[in-house]
């Protein structure tokens, strides 16, 4: 059986059908070379067809799989080391990357124009990942924070005192959450009458 991976590969699909063209100059039937390369009826079919209207070389591969790349690898290479100067350094105001910008330099260096939701990929190829910034106030004061957590948080958090022992159930007695439970229902050894 014939897995995914083998199936895109180019040189190999190219060498089974070479060998379904060995088989047919040989002789064989559609059906021997079909049941031999373990590929379908149709497949041996259209095979056998191309090897008669043009030999061997009819069944020669295509070319690689899928579309073309928009960049080449020297692109790629200029692409990434763009990145990592960083994005004030290509004139945008903070220092953080955002898809349209990406898409904005990568115009700029190569002349190919990619729709931001599409740089995405082209990042993950890069083995880039989503990094968000921590988001703090501009105002906040760390040292005014410290202090209230150090000197005011202790006085008012409700701490139970240590002296009764509570429970978290509001049908227990000992619960702090609920009144006493005590006196209610039939007291503890007693039957119904």
């Amino acid at each position: 059986m014939v897995t995914r991976r083998e199936r895109r590969d180019v040189a190999a699909l190219e060498a089974r059908r070479f060998e379904a063209a060995r088989l047919f100059g040989r002789g064989q039937s559609q059906a021997a070379v079909m049941r031999a390369l373990e590929v379908s009826r149709q497949t041996a079919h259209r095979w056998y067809h191309a090897w008669r209207g043009g030999g061997r070389t009819s069944l020669k591969a295509a070319g690689r799989l899928g579309r073309k790349p928009r960049l080449d690898r020297r692109q790629w290479a200029r692409l990434e080391t763009a990145l990592l100067r960083g994005p004030r350094r290509h004139g945008f105001a903070t220092e953080l990357w955002s898809l349209p910008r990406v898409a904005e330099l990568i115009e700029r260096l190569t002349g190919v124009r990619y729709h931001p939701g599409h740089v995405w990929y082209l990042l993950r190829g890069l083995n880039w990942s989503l990094q968000r910034p921590a988001r703090r106030a501009r105002e906040r004061d760390d040292a005014a924070i410290r202090q209230w957590v150090s000197e005011r948080w202790p006085r008012v958090k409700k701490t139970p005192s240590a002296s009764t022992l509570g429970s978290s159930s509001r049908t227990k007695a000992a619960s702090r959450s609920s009144p006493s439970s005590v006196g209610r229902g039939r007291p503890a050894g007693t039957r119904p009458s």
